[in-house]
């Protein structure tokens, strides 16, 4: 599989971010990592947060719509014209 690369060095970012909190939940969780599946969603909300206030942003994902015209004429180029599977 492919590692794909950030555009932005997030390596610190729960350093970073302890400066910016004061709450004592918070902080346990960044100095001593989550524990339970709600945990890791609290961590995944403070990432997403550092990110915004550093004015990071996610690139946008790519476009996959299609139209139903468009599924069956693909459908169509590759069927077999005897009726067979």
């Amino acid at each position: 599989m492919e590692e794909k690369t950030k555009p932005y060095d997030d390596s610190n970012w729960r350093e970073e971010y302890s400066g910016y909190t004061s709450s004592r939940y918070e902080l346990d969780l960044l100095e001593n990592g989550p524990k339970s599946l709600a945990q890791s969603w609290m961590m995944g909300a403070m990432h997403n947060k550092w990110k915004k206030m550093k004015g990071y942003k996610d690139p946008e994902p790519p476009d996959c719509q299609s139209s139903l015209k468009e599924s069956l004429q693909i459908f169509d180029d590759y069927s077999d014209p005897y009726g067979g599977h």
